[in-house]
């Protein structure tokens, strides 16, 4: 679905909205970022957890999962992510509609892929916390370390690093990878 727009775009936000379906793209503070396709090793790491957090989701019927790419929509004008993995519980108010998610899930994980470490653990990290997102993942496909963060309050604690398995607090259950 090509997305149009009537007037000239004003801000990062506006350009977002008329990329084409599919773009790898986020806006960030109202700052447009673009990204290669992700690697293979990106991709199985993703798929592996996917399929088993959305087996134990559907299990247990705590709530749905998605993956990239698909639009997160923190706010309605500056902020919208593409993260690897959300889950959301069936008690969060999240939103769901045609053009994606719409508020904070409670868990992200994020798949590093190569130059985009510095991103996720800084700029994303920092725009999760600040919109409440729970529970969050960072994920190395080729070292296997994990680094997982709660939500305490207003800002993010590390509650783990591992190597090759998640332990993730809101499903209680670790999965491997």
């Amino acid at each position: 679905m090509q997305r149009t727009h009537k007037n000239p775009p004003r801000t990062a936000f506006d350009v977002f909205q008329m990329l084409p379906e599919g773009t790898l793209a986020e806006v960030i503070e109202n700052q447009l970022f673009t990204a290669p396709s992700p690697t293979p090793y990106h991709q199985q790491a993703c798929g592996d957890l996917f399929i088993e957090i959305s087996l134990h989701v559907r299990k247990h019927k705590l709530g749905k999962v998605f993956f990239a790419p698909i639009d997160l929509y923190l706010d309605s004008t500056a902020n919208v992510v593409q993260p690897d993995i959300v889950f959301i519980s069936k008690s969060n108010p999240l939103k769901i509609d045609a053009k994606g998610l719409n508020g904070a899930p409670d868990l992200i994980i994020e798949i590093l892929s190569p130059g985009n470490e510095k991103y996720d653990l800084g700029k994303k990290k920092k725009l999760y916390e600040k919109f409440g997102v729970k529970e969050y993942w960072v994920v190395d496909p080729l070292t296997k370390d994990a680094e997982g963060f709660i939500l305490k309050g207003q800002s993010y604690q590390r509650i783990a690093k591992s190597q090759g398995k998640i332990s993730l607090v809101g499903l209680g259950k670790i999965f491997r990878f």
